[in-house]
């Protein structure tokens, strides 16, 4: 099916980009790697009449790391930047671990961290970690620049918290406050397959404790869900098989699982204490990304 007709805008910088936005509103849809929304067209799912293209915009693809540990993705740093970064390898273990899981090579070679949150789509990998993180969402709009938490940017099913007018520009993952361990698992039918469920896990140690965790839930819901009582069973913890099998089981009563085609809502409970505690295992052994027996830290295929 063909996409039904739109106006085609290519700004070359932020302010003209805003500036059509802020004449059409909600009938403008801001084009980056173009992964979602392009299909989202062609199936006349969406029907924008204006398709704002980012991509001429100067200085948007960058990841950095700031001086005191922070690090910043620019909205047009694409999947495949990640994967292959070699920051991410040394001081993120579990964006390093979520990079090559992200949908398939095609898709990784255009799309962008920062527009798969815009999409916030359930089963969408990027959330999860970035909640697990702490992470942020700058946004620019006629009225300057704004910060928003990830918890409070994805709102529900494919719902965001952006103004018609307003651009995400950046995603922002806090410095450390200790060695920084976790990873990403993902349980999958076949590889780049959306995720039957997904599993976020991020902790700072110092000297063997826990001084922050986060643990988020992918495909478990109906939005990404942070699983916030497991978080705070492992801080101030070191990570014991009794503390790790406390958070698992958190976690699982976190998840919010429907039986459907790709499995029982008790196997993909089942499935998040598996992972978790999976990765903090390896944490814990480690101190670094746990990715799980299957490459790239796949879980390999589900019913």
């Amino acid at each position: 099916m063909y996409p039904s007709r739109f106006r085609y805008e290519a700004p070359r910088s932020l302010d003209e980009a805003i500036a059509l936005l802020h004449e059409r509103g909600d009938e403008a849809k801001v084009l980056a790697g173009g992964q979602s929304l392009v299909p989202l067209m062609k199936l006349r799912f969406a029907a924008p009449e204006l398709v704002v293209d980012i991509n001429n915009v100067g200085g948007l693809g960058y990841h950095s790391e700031d001086p005191d540990g922070t690090i910043r993705i620019g909205a047009l740093c694409r999947h495949a930047d990640l994967e292959r970064s070699a920051l991410l390898k040394a001081r993120q273990p579990t964006m390093a671990a979520a990079a090559p899981l992200i949908a398939d090579p095609i898709v990784r070679r255009r799309g962008t961290l920062v527009g798969s949150l815009c999409h916030a789509d359930p089963q969408g990998d990027w959330a999860s970690v970035v909640m697990a993180l702490g992470g942020t969402v700058a946004a620019r709009g006629p009225d300057g620049i704004r910060t928003i938490p990830i918890a409070d940017f994805v709102t529900g099913p494919f719902q965001n918290t952006l103004a018609p007018d307003e651009v995400a520009t950046e995603v922002v993952i806090p410095a450390p406050r200790g060695t920084p361990a976790g990873g990403y698992l993902k349980l999958e039918r076949r590889v780049g397959d959306f995720a039957t469920i997904g599993v976020a896990v991020a902790v700072e140690l110092t000297a063997g404790t826990v001084n922050r965790a986060g643990i988020a839930l992918t495909g478990v819901g109906g939005s990404t869900i942070s699983a916030t009582a497991a978080a705070a069973a492992l801080t101030g913890h070191q990570l014991t098989a009794e503390v790790i099998a406390s958070a698992a089981d958190l976690a699982a009563e976190a998840a919010q699982p429907r039986t459907d085609h790709r499995g029982s809502a008790e196997y993909k409970r089942h499935m998040v204490r598996t992972f978790v505690t999976r990765i903090l295992a390896g944490a814990e052994t480690n101190g670094g990304a746990a990715n799980g027996g299957a490459p790239n830290g796949s879980a390999g295929k589900a019913a």
